[in-house]
C-alpha cells in the first residue's frame, strides 16, 4: 500500500490506494512508530476513509494499532447531515477515560507506607472480570445514572462538588437516553459501579518524574519532582459492551436500508440522523455517563483509603481532580473545514479530545492553557500530562493520542514472560503491584507496549498537544 511522508512526522494514504476512500489516510508516527505499525492499521484506517460523509482525512494517532473496525488511536469526523455513526469507530468500553488525582503526598511520606497503600485500594477497588462494585442501585437509580453521570455520585455523597468541573463534558453527556439501552446491558452494569474490570484498566500510584513546562504544570496542580499522583484507567465495563454488541448487530442489518457497504462488517454504521443512528447516540452518552460515575465512586474510595493510610483528612492531603477525560466517544462539535465551520460526529477510538486555550468547553480553571491530556502508558514505564492546543483544533479535529499503544498481542505478551516473574521483578524495581490475575499482569508487561516518550514526543513536535510532565508507577493494581 502506498504511503507518502508528506511532512516531518506525517504520512498519508492517497484516496487512489483503495478503491472507495473518500478521503486520505494520515498517520501522525515518527519513521520507527510507523514502522514498527502493523499492516492492520493502514488496512483498517483505509476501510474508514471509505465510510459515508467523513471529511478532512481518516486519521491515526502514533499510538496506534489494529482495533475491532477502527485503528485503536483512530480519529474521523462525519458530517451531522450526510455521515453515519459507527460503533466500532467508538469501541465497545465506552467512554473508556483516564482520572487523574493530585494530592500534597510526597515519595518519600508513601514509600515506607507504599504496601499497605496499594493493598488498601485493592480491597477497595474491585477488579477482574466480573469484578462488582459497593453502590448497590436498583434499575431505576442506574437509569439515573445515565441521565447524571458524575452529578449523581457527587449527590449521593460519593465525591466533592468542585469534582465535576474538571472531567470533561462535566462527567454527563446531555443526550443520553436510557430508553434506548437493553435491558441485558442494565443486567450486565447495575452492579459494576466502583469497578476497574480486566485488561489494561488499573489504579496506580505515581510520581512525578519530570516537568517539560512547570508554568503550565503549576496551573494543573502539578507541583514538581517527586509530587505523589493518582491516576485510573477504565470505562463502562460490561454495560458499554452490551450496548456496542446490541447496537452492531442492529446497524449490520441497517445498512442495506440505507443503501451503505463497508469493507469491513466490523464498520456497520447508520447514517447519523436515522432512528438507529439517534437510538445508538442516545444509548453510547448513557453508558459514557455510567463509565463518568464509575470512575467518580473509585475517586471516593482511593480518598476514603489514602485517608485512612496517613491518618489524615483527604481534602488536608490535596487528593483533587486534575482532570478527567474520556478516549473512546463520538460528539457532535462544530470544526472548520476549508474554511467554514461544519457540524461534525467526531469518532476518536483509543484517541482523546485535545481542545485549546480559549476555548469554551476547557474548564475556565484551565482556559488560559488548554485541556489537560492525559496519557497512560505501563505499569513499568510510566504516563505523561500534556495539554491541548490550537493546532490540534485545525489539524484533528481537537484530537490526540490517548496512550503508549500496545505492540504484540495479549497472547504474544503471556508467551514471553510469566506473571509471578514479572511481579517479582517490578516489587525489585520499587513497584508494588496487586492484581486479580497473574495471567493478566503478564499481558501488560511494559515490552508489551510502545515507547512512550517516543509518542510523547511526536504529538509534541506536532504541536498536536504540548507536553508538561512525566509520571514514573510505584503501585499499582491491575484487573
Amino acid at each position: 500500500m502506498e504511503i507518502r511522508r508528506v511532512a516531518d512526522c506525517i504520512w498519508e494514504i492517497p484516496p487512489s490506494a483503495k478503491p472507495g476512500m473518500r478521503v486520505p489516510a494520515r498517520i501522525y508516527a515518527s519513521e520507527a512508530l510507523r514502522a514498527a505499525m502493523d499492516r492492520g492499521v493502514f488496512e483498517q484506517v483505509t476501510n474508514v476513509a471509505c465510510l459515508p460523509g467523513i471529511v478532512g482525512a481518516a486519521l491515526c494517532m502514533p499510538d496506534g494499532h489494529w482495533g475491532y473496525g477502527f485503528p485503536i488511536g483512530g480519529v474521523a469526523a462525519f458530517r451531522a447531515d450526510a455521515g453515519v455513526i459507527s460503533p466500532g469507530g467508538i469501541g465497545f468500553d465506552i467512554n473508556c477515560g483516564m482520572r487523574l488525582l493530585a494530592t500534597r503526598l510526597d515519595e518519600a511520606e508513601v514509600r515506607p507506607r507504599l504496601h499497605e497503600l496499594v493493598d488498601g485500594l485493592f480491597r477497595a477497588v474491585p477488579a477482574g472480570v466480573g469484578a462488582e462494585g459497593f453502590v448497590h442501585v436498583t434499575e431505576d437509580e442506574l437509569r439515573e445514572v445515565m441521565v447524571e453521570g458524575a452529578g449523581w455520585c457527587v449527590r449521593r455523597g460519593y465525591g466533592w462538588p468542585e469534582d465535576v468541573e474538571r472531567i470533561e463534558s462535566r462527567g454527563r453527556l446531555p443526550w443520553a437516553d436510557p430508553a434506548q439501552v437493553s435491558a441485558k446491558a442494565i443486567g450486565r452494569g447495575i452492579d459494576q459501579l466502583g469497578t476497574l474490570g480486566s485488561g489494561n484498566h488499573y489504579l496506580e500510584i505515581q510520581v512525578v518524574r519530570a516537568l517539560h513546562d512547570a508554568t503550565v504544570a503549576r496551573a494543573l496542580g502539578v507541583t514538581g519532582p517527586g509530587q505523589v499522583l493518582v491516576m485510573l484507567h477504565c470505562g463502562s465495563r460490561g454495560f458499554g459492551h452490551q450496548v456496542g454488541t446490541d447496537y452492531l448487530r442492529i446497524f449490520v442489518g441497517a445498512m442495506a436500508r440505507y443503501g451503505i457497504s463497508v469493507n469491513d462488517r466490523e464498520l456497520a454504521c447508520a447514517p447519523f440522523r436515522s432512528r438507529e443512528g439517534q437510538a445508538y447516540f442516545g444509548a453510547m452518552a448513557a453508558a459514557a455517563n455510567v463509565a463518568f460515575a464509575n470512575r467518580q465512586v473509585i475517586t471516593h474510595r482511593v480518598r476514603e483509603v489514602v485517608s485512612s493510610v496517613f491518618g489524615r483528612d483527604a481534602r488536608d492531603l490535596g487528593l483533587d481532580v486534575v482532570y478527567d477525560v474520556c478516549h473512546n466517544t463520538a460528539k457532535l462539535e462544530q470544526h472548520v473545514v476549508e474554511g467554514a465551520p461544519l457540524d461534525l460526529v467526531v469518532h476518536r477510538k483509543g484517541a482523546t479530545r485535545a481542545f485549546g486555550p480559549g476555548h469554551p468547553d476547557v474548564p475556565a480553571a484551565y482556559r488560559a492553557v488548554g485541556q489537560p491530556v492525559i496519557i497512560g502508558g505501563s505499569m513499568e514505564t510510566g504516563s505523561a500530562l500534556l495539554v491541548g492546543t490550537a493546532t490540534a483544533m485545525r489539524e484533528t479535529f481537537g484530537s490526540t493520542a490517548h496512550g503508549a499503544g500496545r505492540t504484540m498481542s495479549r497472547h504474544e505478551a503471556k508467551r514471553r514472560v510469566r506473571g509471578d516473574e514479572l511481579l517479582r521483578s517490578l516489587e525489585a524495581r520499587g513497584i508494588v503491584v496487586r492484581a486479580a490475575s497473574r495471567s493478566g499482569v503478564a499481558e501488560e508487561a511494559g515490552f508489551a507496549y510502545k515507547d512512550l516518550d517516543a509518542v510523547v514526543g511526536v504529538l509534541d513536535h506536532l504541536d498536536i498537544s504540548h507536553a508538561v510532565a512525566s509520571f514514573s508507577p510505584v503501585g499499582n493494581v491491575k484487573g
